[in-house]
């Protein structure tokens, strides 16, 4: 399917309450056709002057979130701060809003990471595929349809499925899904629509023109290099939003709104790998001038409100990061005044709601409940039997069984992988980090939605070589992780651990080899009795990693890995790898893979 198989240069559709233009090309001329019908909502004469204001409401990171439900319990969602998540709850509040300030005057947008992330997304991908000849129609466009989304940027996420997946998403929605800075990789022309405009009516005269730029995250050509590598590029959102926001004020947006997904802390996760920032949402608002506010994504925190000033204008540009699946619904209020011909912005202001507040839309959950009914089916057919249970609760500072068994399984498949060729003789290792601590694999049957409480991520399995000298590097980057922590007197294992708020899946262990670490010592001087078989580990021996491809790709930034010689790889997930190896097993056997290979010391003495 061609990268740029649509034309928006000069489309219009009347949508929602105004008319919208998308444009993948050159600027157009604005759309005429009438708008919906005006509606005041309390708007007049204020200040000597004509006013009138909106609502822009905003989510992101919904992860495939519809229901407040968590697939791999089997059980309605909770946390310790008693979060709901999922569509239908939001849609209750959107409809709230639009009741308070009338429907004419709001906005519906999203910043990304839409189809990707719960079971329900993953059905839908692989299991009963969009893409297939009768293939169904993706539940999260089936219900951000229902609800009347206006836009949606694209996220990192929205490409790990591969871009023929991603196009039929795109076609499955009644909305645009932006992204200014994702380009064909030959022409460098817009693949996505950069923007679309849409036409609010006031009872003023004429129309509010709102423009909302969609950025994506440059990180996307490291993260799925599998699936756009010589099809699309991703340059820099200041580089792209410098060049697209004075387009959008000379097509006569009044107000412009980016929908970036890219946290707002000026990192990168990747280092140097790429010349662009991952996280440049407040970079974007203090450098490119004309912009009025930034829905933020990607970073999965929450940010009600957060004022950044251009540096070469001195206006004020606000940011709101309402939290990851559907957990908040950003509102930015806006107050503009009629002045020389023209509307401005005298006034923006963000706030989120918080959608435990609210019971789940019925129009929504009804929508989709033969959907969700078919996958709470799949995740609870038992693929075999547990010999013990096994818990992630203290997989962070501890050598458990349940780390263990992800590397095990890794190794296994590496080793068959390369059975018989150039590496077949190198020794395999195999990282595992631990993405829940919840996790849980129960004594007796385990079923598929216990191997997704094991491993949520979609990710696929590489084989990289590195050498001694590298490993070492390797694990003393994974043990910033650790609070530093003087020896003598009790150690808090709920204060142990990430340092400098690195998370939990940033830290690697890794099986195939021994080893210390020394929690009293600095980062970077913490790795101790490195052995392989009993031997120190030589500098220039050789070694295979079993890896992530996230990791692979440069995810966390952990040296070396990235760069290094690539042995084997696949496209199927690890988390499938794993179940078909239990398939196929019958049994997780403890007593095949359970060992400590690692363990956490202050000066030689060990630390539990």
């Amino acid at each position: 399917m061609p990268l740029d198989r649509r034309t928006f240069v000069g489309s219009s559709v009347a949508a929602g309450a105004g008319v919208a233009l998308t444009c993948a090309g050159a600027p157009a001329a604005l759309a005429s056709e009438p708008a919906g019908t005006p509606v005041p909502a309390g708007h007049g004469h204020g200040r000597g002057g004509k006013r009138y204001a909106f609502t822009v409401m905003g989510t992101t990171d919904l992860h495939g979130n519809v229901f407040n439900w968590d697939y791999a319990t089997d059980a309605e969602f909770d946390d310790p701060a008693h979060n709901d998540v999922g569509l239908a709850k939001i849609s209750t509040l959107v409809n709230e809003v639009r009741a308070e300030k009338g429907r004419g005057n709001t906005l519906l947008i999203d910043a990304g990471d839409t189809i990707q992330g719960t079971q329900l997304a993953y059905y839908y991908a692989k299991v009963d595929p969009i893409t297939g000849a009768n293939g169904p129609v993706h539940p999260m466009a089936r219900a951000m349809n229902a609800i009347g989304y206006d836009a949606a940027a694209l996220g990192n996420h929205e490409f790990n499925y591969g871009i023929p997946v991603l196009r039929k998403f795109e076609e499955n929605c009644d909305f645009p899904l932006l992204g200014a800075n994702a380009v064909d990789a030959k022409s460098l022309r817009p693949a996505f629509p950069p923007y679309v405009i849409k036409r609010l009516r006031t009872p003023h005269g004429r129309d509010v023109r709102v423009g909302i730029l969609g950025l994506t995250n440059p990180g996307i050509a490291i993260w799925d290099k599998a699936n756009v590598q010589g099809k699309m590029a991703f340059p820099g959102l200041e580089e792209q939003a410098a060049k697209w926001v004075p387009k959008l004020r000379a097509l006569g947006a009044d107000v412009v709104i980016i929908a970036a997904h890219s946290g707002s802390s000026g990192t990168s996760s990747y280092g140097d790998q790429l010349p662009y920032v991952e996280n440049a949402a407040a970079l974007v608002a203090k450098q490119v001038p004309g912009v009025d506010a930034i829905l933020v994504g990607h970073a999965h925190t929450e940010i009600p409100e957060y004022r950044v000033k251009n540096e070469r204008t001195g206006h004020e540009v606000v940011l709101s990061e309402p939290l990851k699946w559907g957990q908040r619904l950003t509102l930015f209020d806006f107050e503009l005044a009629w002045d020389r011909g023209r509307w401005s912005v005298d006034s923006v202001a963000a706030r989120v709601l918080n959608s435990n507040t609210a019971v789940e839309d019925e129009r929504i959950s009804g929508l989709l409940r033969d959907a969700h009914a078919k996958v709470v089916r799949y995740v609870n057919q038992v693929i075999g039997r547990s010999t013990a249970r096994l818990s992630a609760a203290e997989a962070p500072y501890k050598d458990t069984p349940v780390l263990d068994f992800i590397a095990f399984v890794q190794a296994e498949v590496v080793r068959k992988a390369l059975a018989g060729g150039a590496f077949a003789d190198l020794p395999v290792v195999s990282q595992a980090s631990c993405f829940s601590r919840t996790a849980e694999v129960p004594a007796g049957d385990v079923t598929i939605r216990s191997m997704a409480a094991l491993y949520p991520f979609d990710n696929t399995l590489e084989a990289r070589v590195l050498t001694g000298a590298q490993l070492k590097d390797y694990l003393e980057f994974s043990a910033r992780y650790y609070v530093r922590t003087p020896a003598g007197g009790e150690v808090d294992p709920s204060k142990l651990t990430n340092a400098d708020g690195i998370p939990d899946y940033n830290y690697d262990a890794v099986s195939g080899v021994s080893y210390e670490i020394d929690i009293a010592k600095p980062a970077g001087q913490r790795i101790g009795k490195l052995l392989r078989d009993g031997k120190p580990v030589g500098a220039t021996e050789r070694f295979v990693l079993a890896v992530n491809n996230y990791r692979a790709s440069g995810g966390g930034n952990f040296p070396h890995v990235a760069k290094a010689e690539q042995a084997w790889v696949t496209s199927d997930e690890i988390r499938n790898l794993i179940i078909e190896w239990v398939k196929q097993s019958g049994s997780i056997d403890v007593s095949r893979f359970a060992s400590v290979d690692w363990k956490l010391t202050r000066d030689g003495v060990p630390v539990f």
